[in-house]
């Protein structure tokens, strides 16, 4: 239904597709005979195609153009407005603040937008101000949300971003950080501009270059570090990813850690849903870090997940890296701990030279707080990775219940069964009429050519009398044969007067008919 109502919305993807340079042709139109059924049917099937594709694509599947043709009630909401509206009313209360410019498109969320900011009496310095709905994850209470969201500017860390300003209401949160000319590691690796719209940076890069051995030994090791000392204070993170990674000159510093705390989607989470061993932020993070680490080596994102095989990389300890996160075994076992990961040889020898001492404290009744609703976003997964589960079981099911090579086999099956069914009936029959001519034979009439038989004596009460003695086996076998009884005998009299019964013996006889009328 969705393949017929593309052609009859008018829902434009053309601009989708020049922003994202992607190349997606629609089935061929006609203009003559474009109502006959075949026509219709053929386009029907390149216009689902056209959409698998569109859906199946990580980026275009999470396009706001995408979702609201796919699910237009769900996302009927202006949030360019909402959040104007948002911002506006912190800077009635925060008034040296000012907008420069909004950021369209810059980020991948649809209910978060960012803009260009600035303050007033430091004209030239530029920060982003980043506007954000509440996710489905959020567990918090309003009143911890809060005070856990402020606390992010406390946070000192050599790789996590600074935080200038953060607040947050039953609603929404606002954070402001300083604007990065340089851009993220996904900038570096796409070759992009930091103010172009998502799509346009990263939906089809031209030339793909994955980093140099160096740089993916030392920018994997400071993300490994950051998430060791954020899973050391209990603090929940799971968005890891190339564009949530801030370029500080030769260093890696971690963004939106508020994001976990809002409870929003992670932007691998239709990947780690579909492994039921990926079930705590521990592992979601570590699974990102896969995504991250191949990125980082190869340029581009893995085509699927499990990956089957590498492309050559330019150094075996990368490949044994990603081995032990993103192959199906991985996958299967569970994903290892961080710190086993920074034993490995690839991280291992590498130097850290910034001296700066992380700060980061979270009251303790803060941390029970952060504690269960970690232990909630875990739930709702594992519940979710349980019905995709199902799910795939009763689509596997079902396909394999109406593949042709299990309709042969079923036809098979039924005609061997409807044969045997036939034969059981067959011999049912054949024994219930043996039976019959059995029960009307046995002691009641004997054949017609052979003489009459002796009546068999009866069964009922046996036991109380004893078998007769044997005959001694020198005596000879009687001579005379056993009188018939006079049952027997009137009945073959009567058999030999049938046999021998002629029409022509039979006396004329005289009819009065009395039927006729009379009359006097």
């Amino acid at each position: 239904t969705q393949s017929i109502d593309l052609t009859r919305k008018k829902c434009n993807f053309s601009s989708l597709f020049k922003i994202s340079a992607l190349s997606l042709p629609l089935p061929p139109k006609k203009l003559i005979g474009n109502m006959e059924r075949e026509f219709i049917a053929e386009r029907q099937k390149g216009l689902q195609a056209y959409l698998d594709v569109i859906t199946t694509h990580h980026i275009l599947s999470n396009c706001e153009l995408v979702k609201k043709f796919l699910d237009p009630n769900s996302y009927s909401v202006n949030y360019t407005e909402i959040a104007l509206q948002h911002v506006s009313m912190f800077f009635r209360s925060e008034p040296k603040w000012e907008v420069v410019e909004p950021l369209k498109d810059i980020g991948w969320r649809i209910r978060k937008k960012y803009f260009l900011m600035k303050i007033k009496n430091q004209p030239k310095e530029r920060l982003v101000l980043s506007w954000a709905d509440l996710g489905p994850d959020k567990y918090l209470s309003d009143r911890d949300l809060q005070y856990a969201v402020k606390l992010l500017s406390s946070c000192s860390h050599p790789y996590i971003y600074k935080i200038t300003f953060a607040t947050a209401n039953e609603s929404s949160a606002l954070v402001i950080r300083p604007f990065s000319e340089k851009g993220t590691l996904k900038d570096l690796i796409y070759k992009a501009k930091p103010k172009d719209p998502f799509l346009k940076k990263y939906c089809n890069p031209k030339k793909i270059q994955g980093l140099e051995l160096q740089q993916i030994k030392t920018y994997g090791r400071q993300i490994l570090e950051v998430l060791k000392f954020l899973h050391e204070k209990g603090f929940p993170y799971g968005h890891l990813h190339s564009a949530n990674v801030m370029l500080d000159g030769d260093t890696c510093k971690l963004l939106d850690l508020e994001n976990s705390l809002l409870g929003l989607p992670s932007f691998y989470r239709s990947y780690f849903s579909q492994f039921r061993k990926i079930n705590t932020l521990e592992g979601v993070d570590v699974h990102c870090f896969g995504h991250l680490l191949y990125e980082m080596t190869y340029g581009r994102p893995p085509d699927t997940i499990p990956v089957e095989s590498f492309p050559p990389a330019p150094s075996v300890f990368v490949v044994s890296v990603l081995e032990s996160i993103l192959t199906c075994e991985a996958l299967k076992n569970g994903m290892p701990a961080v710190s086993r990961l920074l034993q490995m040889p690839l991280f291992s020898d590498v130097l850290l030279t910034n001296s700066e001492k992380p700060q980061f404290k979270i009251p303790t009744k803060l941390k029970e707080a952060l504690k269960i609703s970690k232990e909630c976003i875990e739930k709702r997964l594992t519940e979710e990775q349980k019905l995709i589960h199902q799910h795939r079981r009763l689509t596997r099911a079902q396909s394999h219940h109406g593949s042709e090579e299990e309709k042969k086999k079923r036809k098979i099956l039924a005609r061997k069964k409807s044969k045997r069914s036939a034969n059981e009936s067959g011999e049912e029959h054949s024994a219930k009429y043996s039976n019959s001519n059995n029960s009307a034979g046995s002691g009641a009439s004997s054949p017609l050519t052979s003489p009459s038989s002796p009546t068999p004596p009866s069964t009922a009460g046996a036991s109380s009398i004893p078998p007769a003695p044997p005959l001694p086996p020198a005596a000879p076998a009687p001579s005379t044969e056993v009188p018939t009884s006079r049952p027997d005998a009137s009945r073959g009299a009567l058999l030999s007067s049938i046999q021998n019964f002629q029409k022509g013996t039979l006396k004329k006889t005289q009819t009065c008919d009395y039927s006729a009328p009379r009359i006097s």
